[in-house]
């Protein structure tokens, strides 16, 4: 179902106080929590060889894990280390993995997707990343003329000369910078020193090159942001006028991601200063012309994300959201998540452990899950609401063989709840969120996780 995006986002404060609960974010359910190491080598390479039946178009997302500094705020999988040699036999591990991988893929199969993740991609030196691309050229089928969707994560301050260049030739065609905050006191106090000239002068170089987008992240809630401070940052951020803006809530979880012990909780902002960010970000980034897609995106209302969300084609996967629907998600390096027909796997996530496995000629498989047949329906309900912020239940009536009001009776009076409260309307043929409840979709969604109460997981509060 198509949405209309001509409604602005409601910055509702009391709501959001009320529902602001910590929540997944969704980008897959079931979440990576619930895999289990049940799933192993054969079962991934059981699912490879079904999904060549479809015929279905590859994504294909590769996992760079090395970073030279350590951002004190990070959660993501990442090696910390200044030997960029070490990438060289990373990457010839890529080539064995994409190998034993092609044992039980199609190589006919069109690439439409393909996403370098981190870590820091652009860690890797130019000769390696050159091997990495020939490698990929090698086992998969890639589209020309930039009729795929092709991206990378770039860090300005890890970049070799030419680098830009080798990934345009290649066939990327969109960027994704991670800037945080551009206040010289926030980016010391998180250990990202990046300077604004640096971030503008490889945009230019992208935008020069041919890319066809150019993502930024931004992070509220850093320590030593001030509403003030961060105004700042936006507004010289949008002298850029990227294509696509992220703007993340810090989750500041220290037991579980270690590095965050090193940020003073006295120098975070108060949960009412972070609300006030948001706002203030949200209502510069409408004024400047930004729709708001979901999920912390934003996006120009020319660019493919806000497109896919009018013509209600709109999809999100690991990556986030995406325009390519209906692709089997191919996913190589240590951590990384794979997507296949009705399955998910993760690999090994220790570096060593995993190369060894594929030097014993094994997939690293350590962890995954067959969804059921109410995973698959809870999901695309999941989906649709975080792309489309609306669910026409005729069509999902049909679609499931179902009566949506019978079979989710025992969570109808959740739903009315939020209908009471403003957050969605609810009637007989359709769910539709409102303005002032898109920034709790994660909230709404919950309500159809069937696992929530399974697991004692540790989530971030959804805004």
């Amino acid at each position: 179902m198509a949405i209309d995006n001509s409604q602005h986002l409601v910055f509702d404060h009391a709501l959001i106080r009320r529902y602001d609960q910590p929540g997944p974010r969704y980008t897959s359910y079931p979440t990576a929590p619930h895999f289990g190491e049940d799933f192993d080598e054969k079962a991934l390479q059981a699912a490879l060889n079904d999904s060549n039946a479809s015929g279905r178009p590859l994504s294909l997302y590769f996992h760079i894990p090395f970073c030279e500094h350590l951002c004190f705020y990070c959660a993501c999988t990442k090696v910390v280390t200044r030997h960029h040699e070490w990438g060289t036999p990373y990457v010839a591990h890529l080539d064995q993995e994409m190998a034993l991988t092609r044992e039980h893929i199609d190589g006919r199969r069109p690439v439409d997707q393909l996403h370098f993740g981190g870590g820091t991609p652009t860690f890797l030196r130019r000769g390696d990343i050159a091997f990495l691309l020939d490698s990929i050229g090698k086992h998969f089928h890639l589209l020309p003329d930039d009729q795929g969707e092709y991206g990378i994560e770039i860090d300005p301050r890890a970049l070799e000369p030419g680098t830009l260049r080798l990934l345009r030739d290649f066939g990327f065609n969109r960027i994704s910078i991670g800037v945080q905050d551009l206040d010289a006191a926030v980016q010391k106090a998180v250990h990202r020193e990046q300077s604004f000239a640096l971030t503008a002068s490889i945009i230019d170089e992208a935008r020069q090159l041919g890319f066809r987008s150019v993502s930024l992240d931004l992070i509220y809630g850093l320590p030593l942001q001030t509403p003030e401070s961060f105004a700042q940052t936006l507004e010289a951020v949008l002298t850029l006028r990227p294509d696509r803006l992220s703007v993340f809530n810090y989750a500041h979880l220290p037991d579980r991601f270690p590095p965050q012990k090193r940020i003073l909780d006295t120098d975070i902002p108060s949960p009412d200063m972070k609300l006030r960010i948001l706002a203030e970000s949200i209502a510069t980034l409408q004024q400047a012309g930004y729709l708001y897609i979901g999920m912390d995106h934003f996006a120009l209302p020319d660019d493919e994300l806000a497109i896919a969300q009018r013509e209600g084609s709109l999809y999100r996967n690991f990556q986030g959201y995406s325009t390519h629907a209906g692709t089997d998600l191919l996913a190589f390096g240590m951590s990384a998540i794979a997507m296949v027909g009705t399955t998910y796997s993760q690999t090994i996530k220790d570096l060593d452990t995993w190369g060894a496995t594929l030097d014993s000629g094994h997939l690293p498989v350590e962890r995954g899950l067959r969804l059921s047949a109410e995973d698959l329906l809870r999901r695309h309900i999941i989906t649709r609401l975080i792309c489309d912020f609306s669910l026409d239940f005729n069509a999902l009536n049909r679609q499931f063989s179902l009566e949506f009001h019978q079979h989710f009776a025992a969570i109808l009076p959740a739903l009315k709840a939020m209908s009471n409260d403003g957050l969605l309307q609810i009637n007989a043929h359709a769910l539709t969120v409102t303005p002032q409840g898109r920034l709790l979709i994660r909230h709404i969604c919950m309500a159809f996780d069937a696992y929530l109460a399974q697991k004692t997981v540790h989530y971030s509060r959804v805004i």
